[in-house]
């Protein structure tokens, strides 16, 4: 199982992991990142192409359960506005083992940063934006997969 969303609405984590839960696997793995306070942002914006950002996180998760050997796999990101403390991203994974499972999500957050097309723009307190540039350390943590 290999579930891809791209959706403005906010998930609840918990519930999403279960059917990875019930695989009958020996581990899930799952990261969810929150959009954080930093200096003024008041929220982030995030704009995607819709075809091209779904075929990159299939391919991504179908190379992840490839490598890993993963019993299931789970991607949701949102997009449009995100307020501060709201989630943007639910990586879970299911394996046999923790460190499958591990290593699949770590791979999966880390490639999904640099190799899937989203433009993400920060939205400050005082209503100005800017849009945020790609990070070199995110290029290196990715690279370091290959």
């Amino acid at each position: 199982m290999i579930d891809i969303r791209i959706q403005p609405q906010r998930f609840d984590s918990g519930k999403e992991l279960v059917p990875l839960m019930e695989m009958e696997g020996g581990a899930v793995a799952s990261f969810t990142g929150i959009a954080r306070k930093d200096g003024d942002v008041a929220a982030i914006e995030l704009e995607h192409y819709p075809a091209m950002t779904e075929a990159s996180l299939r391919a991504l998760a179908q190379e992840a359960a490839r490598r890993w050997g993963l019993l299931g796999c789970i991607v949701i990101h949102r997009v449009g506005r995100i307020e501060v403390g709201e989630e943007i991203v639910l990586v879970g994974t299911a394996a046999a083992h923790r460190a499958e499972a591990f290593d699949a999500c770590q791979f999966l957050i880390d490639r999904l940063k640099t190799d899937v097309p989203f433009w993400k723009k920060e939205i400050f307190g005082d209503g100005s934006s800017a849009w945020v540039e790609a990070k070199a350390s995110d290029d290196a943590k990715a690279d370091s997969w290959s």
